[in-house]
């Protein structure tokens, strides 16, 4: 039970630091900051509180495994999202002035 306070706890503070360092930023480092987010924070402790909590519902250890399938899942999504934002041409006025 410790373990998915735990879990939910470093969810929690994860998206609180996202939300606190992507405030007032341009969408380039929004996706930058939430893909890193996603990928380093959110995807490993969502998928093990996930497996964990199911494993717990059906009474068996070996359902917990499905976290195997959720975290890439997340992974990815957080990898497109960082692309995204590195690959995202910056919009700037000065270049278009001349």
């Amino acid at each position: 039970m410790a373990a998915i306070f735990f879990a939910i706890s470093i969810i929690l503070a994860g998206l609180a630091a996202a939300l606190f360092y992507s405030n007032e930023k341009t969408k380039k480092r929004k996706y930058i900051i939430w893909g890193i987010t996603l990928m380093v924070v959110i995807a490993p402790f969502l998928s093990f509180l996930i497996g964990l909590t199911y494993a717990f519902i059906v009474k068996n250890g070996w359902a917990g495994l499905v976290m195997w399938y959720i975290f890439p899942l997340i992974f990815i999504i957080g990898l497109v999202l960082l692309l995204i934002g590195v690959l995202k041409k910056e919009n700037s006025f000065s270049s278009q002035e001349s």
